[in-house]
């Protein structure tokens, strides 16, 4: 039975399929189209050509859905599942012409999801035992997030705020805008009562400031904190506050940041250091 309906239902991401065809122009085809004398109905896969973690497979069956309702495509593979070089991730049945003039964009989505996906699971992997939240941010390819975000999800990460709006964060320049942690803090609040707020501190100085206003503030982000600095600035935690690292955190080093009374670790480069994974569209006569 065809499965003629989209399935991500987020119109952001509705917005970003058609562009990426238009961009591609994949109705205009000329190598395609040219060919249509021998277009008929085949088979196709999509096949791991390494080992990784699919994400993406919502917004690639909805390429084909968009470019003929009529297309079959069958996940293999669901959104958050471990392959192996070899696997077969989905298969497709339709036209061949729908398949040639999709491939590309459907594979490109696909693609750069799985590896979002794969290398944060290579986060999580280096965190085992430890009692600390992998967290996203919001360095997101445009008009991708809510992709990318479901990317990091599925690699078993959790994320951030996906927006300005969902909670406040008041960093280095918000602070210098208002004069003080503290001016910075009580203003936040005081227009904002029911979100919650984030401090960025960046020395002993200014977590101690935070910390004097730690009935106002849910999290403390520790920005580039010395290691040496970590022990101290957890001694001065605050029922009630949670600590965030963050800052040029990487494969090599983030255990060593996962220290007890940490609780989130947040890593740009989930959605912005990632490399695609490996993965072939193949017609099977």
């Amino acid at each position: 039975m065809r499965n003629t309906a989209l399935m991500c239902d987020d119109s952001i991401t509705r917005q970003i399929l058609r562009l990426a065809l238009e961009e591609d122009r994949a109705a205009a085809d000329i190598t395609t189209n040219s060919l249509a004398d021998y277009d008929r109905v085949v088979a196709a896969q999509v096949t791991a050509k390494e080992d990784g973690v699919i994400s993406g497979t919502g917004v690639f069956h909805d390429v084909f859905i968009t470019l003929d309702p009529l297309m079959e495509v069958n996940i293999i593979k669901n959104d958050g599942a471990f392959v192996a070089k070899g696997d077969v991730v989905i298969e497709i049945k339709g036209m061949e012409s729908t398949i040639l003039k999709g491939e590309r964009t459907a594979l490109n989505f696909l693609q750069r999801l799985s590896g979002i996906a794969s290398l944060t699971r290579n986060f999580i992997k280096k965190l085992e035992g430890c009692d600390v939240t992998l967290l996203d941010t919001r360095k997101t390819t445009p008009g991708m997030r809510t992709l990318e975000k479901k990317a990091v999800k599925d690699g078993g990460g959790t994320n951030h705020r996906m927006n300005l709006e969902d909670m406040a964060m008041i960093k280095d320049n918000h602070i210098r805008m208002a004069g003080s942690i503290t001016a910075a803090i009580r203003k936040v609040r005081q227009q904002n009562p029911g979100k919650k707020i984030e401090v960025e501190v960046k020395n002993p100085d200014e977590l101690d400031e935070a910390l004097s206003l730690s009935q106002e503030i849910d999290i403390v982000m520790l920005d580039n904190f010395e290691p040496g600095l970590l022990p101290e600035a957890i001694k001065r935690k605050r029922p009630g506050v949670k600590y965030e690292i963050s800052g040029n955190v990487n494969l090599e080093n983030i255990k060593n940041k996962a220290v007890k009374g940490i609780d989130y670790i947040s890593v740009g480069a989930l959605t912005h250091s990632f490399k695609s994974l490996d993965l072939s569209l193949n017609i099977i006569e």
